[in-house]
Protein backbone atom coordinates (compact mmCIF):
# COMPACT_ATOMS: atom_id res chain seq x y z
CA UNK A 1 0.00 0.00 0.00
CA UNK A 2 2.80 2.09 0.65
CA UNK A 3 4.55 2.15 -2.61
CA UNK A 4 1.31 2.59 -4.69
CA UNK A 5 0.90 6.58 -3.08
CA UNK A 6 4.42 6.91 -3.17
CA UNK A 7 4.78 5.77 -6.88
CA UNK A 8 1.65 8.32 -7.46
CA UNK A 9 3.88 10.85 -5.93
CA UNK A 10 6.81 9.85 -7.70
CA UNK A 11 4.77 10.39 -10.85
CA UNK A 12 3.81 13.56 -10.16
CA UNK A 13 7.47 14.76 -9.11
CA UNK A 14 9.10 13.38 -11.51
CA UNK A 15 6.87 14.44 -14.42
CA UNK A 16 5.03 17.49 -13.98
CA UNK A 17 7.59 19.32 -11.67
CA UNK A 18 5.87 23.07 -12.60
CA UNK A 19 2.83 22.57 -10.49
CA UNK A 20 2.70 23.17 -7.13
CA UNK A 21 1.48 20.07 -6.20
CA UNK A 22 4.67 18.22 -6.89
CA UNK A 23 6.91 20.92 -5.14
CA UNK A 24 8.31 19.95 -1.78
CA UNK A 25 6.21 21.68 0.73
CA UNK A 26 2.97 19.40 -0.04
CA UNK A 27 4.76 16.17 -1.03
CA UNK A 28 6.53 16.08 2.96
CA UNK A 29 3.89 17.77 4.95
CA UNK A 30 0.48 16.47 2.48
CA UNK A 31 1.65 13.30 3.23
CA UNK A 32 2.61 14.01 7.18
CA UNK A 33 -1.03 15.83 8.05
CA UNK A 34 -2.78 13.18 6.05
CA UNK A 35 -1.10 10.34 7.08
CA UNK A 36 -1.40 12.55 10.95
CA UNK A 37 -5.36 12.37 10.06
CA UNK A 38 -5.90 9.02 9.30
CA UNK A 39 -3.74 7.63 12.65
CA UNK A 40 -6.39 9.98 14.79
CA UNK A 41 -9.22 9.04 12.91
CA UNK A 42 -8.93 5.17 13.43
CA UNK A 43 -7.98 5.72 16.95
CA UNK A 44 -10.92 7.61 17.62
CA UNK A 45 -12.67 4.73 16.06
CA UNK A 46 -11.01 2.41 18.06
CA UNK A 47 -10.62 -0.09 15.33
CA UNK A 48 -8.76 -3.50 16.05
CA UNK A 49 -8.19 -4.71 12.64
CA UNK A 50 -6.19 -7.87 13.97
CA UNK A 51 -9.90 -9.14 15.39
CA UNK A 52 -12.25 -7.92 12.72
CA UNK A 53 -11.03 -6.89 9.55
CA UNK A 54 -13.50 -5.70 8.00
CA UNK A 55 -15.42 -2.89 11.72
CA UNK A 56 -19.20 -1.91 11.36
CA UNK A 57 -18.37 1.34 10.93
CA UNK A 58 -14.81 1.67 9.10
CA UNK A 59 -16.36 3.14 5.50
CA UNK A 60 -16.84 5.91 7.55
CA UNK A 61 -14.17 6.37 9.19
CA UNK A 62 -11.76 5.89 5.63
CA UNK A 63 -14.01 8.70 4.18
CA UNK A 64 -13.93 11.02 7.23
CA UNK A 65 -10.21 10.66 7.35
CA UNK A 66 -9.75 11.54 3.20
CA UNK A 67 -12.30 14.08 3.76
CA UNK A 68 -10.39 16.13 7.00
CA UNK A 69 -7.36 15.13 4.80
CA UNK A 70 -8.37 17.22 2.17
CA UNK A 71 -9.73 20.22 4.32
CA UNK A 72 -6.42 20.08 6.34
CA UNK A 73 -3.85 19.74 3.15
CA UNK A 74 -6.53 22.94 1.77
CA UNK A 75 -5.81 25.13 4.75
CA UNK A 76 -1.92 24.23 5.03
CA UNK A 77 -1.75 25.00 1.38
CA UNK A 78 0.21 21.43 1.19
CA UNK A 79 -2.41 19.75 -1.20
CA UNK A 80 -0.85 16.67 -2.96
CA UNK A 81 -3.42 14.30 -4.32
CA UNK A 82 -1.86 10.57 -3.49
CA UNK A 83 -1.71 11.64 0.16
CA UNK A 84 -5.69 11.07 0.47
CA UNK A 85 -4.81 7.46 0.60
CA UNK A 86 -2.28 8.43 3.18
CA UNK A 87 -5.07 9.21 5.12
CA UNK A 88 -7.18 6.67 4.05
CA UNK A 89 -4.55 3.63 5.36
CA UNK A 90 -4.51 3.32 8.92
CA UNK A 91 -8.41 2.97 8.37
CA UNK A 92 -8.46 -0.06 5.58
CA UNK A 93 -4.80 -1.97 6.37
CA UNK A 94 -4.11 -4.47 9.11
CA UNK A 95 -0.72 -3.52 8.64
CA UNK A 96 -0.51 0.41 8.76
CA UNK A 97 -2.92 -0.06 11.60
CA UNK A 98 -0.53 -2.04 13.70
CA UNK A 99 2.26 0.42 12.85
CA UNK A 100 -0.21 3.06 14.62
CA UNK A 101 2.11 6.20 15.59
CA UNK A 102 4.98 4.94 14.12
CA UNK A 103 3.35 4.85 10.53
CA UNK A 104 4.13 9.10 10.79
CA UNK A 105 7.91 8.63 10.96
CA UNK A 106 7.74 5.92 8.13
CA UNK A 107 5.36 8.25 5.69
CA UNK A 108 8.50 11.10 6.38
CA UNK A 109 11.02 8.66 5.40
CA UNK A 110 9.42 7.31 2.08
CA UNK A 111 8.50 11.33 1.24
CA UNK A 112 12.24 12.16 2.07
CA UNK A 113 13.62 9.30 -0.43
CA UNK A 114 11.12 10.18 -2.94
CA UNK A 115 12.00 14.03 -2.32
CA UNK A 116 16.07 13.09 -2.79
CA UNK A 117 15.64 10.74 -6.21
CA UNK A 118 13.59 13.56 -8.28
CA UNK A 119 15.98 16.47 -6.66
CA UNK A 120 19.21 13.95 -8.20
CA UNK A 121 17.08 13.17 -11.40
CA UNK A 122 15.23 16.24 -11.74
CA UNK A 123 18.28 18.50 -11.70
CA UNK A 124 20.16 17.30 -14.12
CA UNK A 125 18.34 19.37 -17.39
CA UNK A 126 15.61 20.99 -16.02
CA UNK A 127 15.20 22.60 -12.37
CA UNK A 128 13.68 21.41 -9.25
CA UNK A 129 11.87 22.66 -7.26
CA UNK A 130 10.25 26.21 -8.33
CA UNK A 131 9.99 26.75 -5.16
CA UNK A 132 10.83 24.73 -1.68
CA UNK A 133 8.19 26.90 1.58
CA UNK A 134 5.86 29.40 -0.24
CA UNK A 135 5.63 29.86 -4.07
CA UNK A 136 6.11 33.61 -5.23
CA UNK A 137 3.60 35.60 -6.50
CA UNK A 138 3.24 36.36 -10.03
CA UNK A 139 4.12 39.87 -11.09
CA UNK A 140 1.47 42.88 -10.97
CA UNK A 141 0.54 43.34 -14.39
CA UNK A 142 1.37 47.38 -15.98
CA UNK A 143 -1.32 49.64 -14.58
CA UNK A 144 -0.80 51.72 -17.96
CA UNK A 145 -2.80 49.40 -20.61
CA UNK A 146 -2.35 52.51 -23.28
CA UNK A 147 1.38 51.49 -23.62
CA UNK A 148 0.53 47.77 -23.97
CA UNK A 149 -1.17 48.46 -27.35
CA UNK A 150 0.75 51.27 -28.54
CA UNK A 151 2.26 50.90 -32.18
CA UNK A 152 5.85 51.16 -32.66
CA UNK A 153 6.83 54.63 -34.20
CA UNK A 154 7.65 54.00 -37.44
CA UNK A 155 10.65 55.24 -39.53
CA UNK A 156 10.94 58.57 -41.21
CA UNK A 157 13.20 57.44 -43.89
CA UNK A 158 12.15 53.97 -44.73
CA UNK A 159 12.07 53.21 -48.16
CA UNK A 160 8.88 52.37 -50.24
CA UNK A 161 9.39 48.57 -50.16
CA UNK A 162 10.52 48.05 -46.60
CA UNK A 163 8.44 45.99 -44.26
CA UNK A 164 7.12 48.85 -42.22
CA UNK A 165 6.09 50.97 -45.44
CA UNK A 166 3.75 47.65 -46.77
CA UNK A 167 2.37 46.77 -43.05
CA UNK A 168 1.50 50.37 -42.68
CA UNK A 169 0.02 50.37 -46.49
CA UNK A 170 -2.05 46.85 -45.16
CA UNK A 171 -3.27 48.69 -42.41
CA UNK A 172 -4.89 51.91 -44.18
CA UNK A 173 -6.30 50.11 -46.75
CA UNK A 174 -7.64 51.49 -49.92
Amino acid sequence: MLTSKQGASAILCYGAIDVPLAQPRSLIFGHFFSGLVGVIVATIFQFNLHDDPFPRLQWLAASLATAIALVVMHLTKTTHPPAGATALLPCIDQHIWALRWYFLPVLLLSSAIVLVTALMVNNLQRQYPKFWVAQLPPSPAPKDDQHRHRKPPMAEESSVGSPQRTLSDLESGP
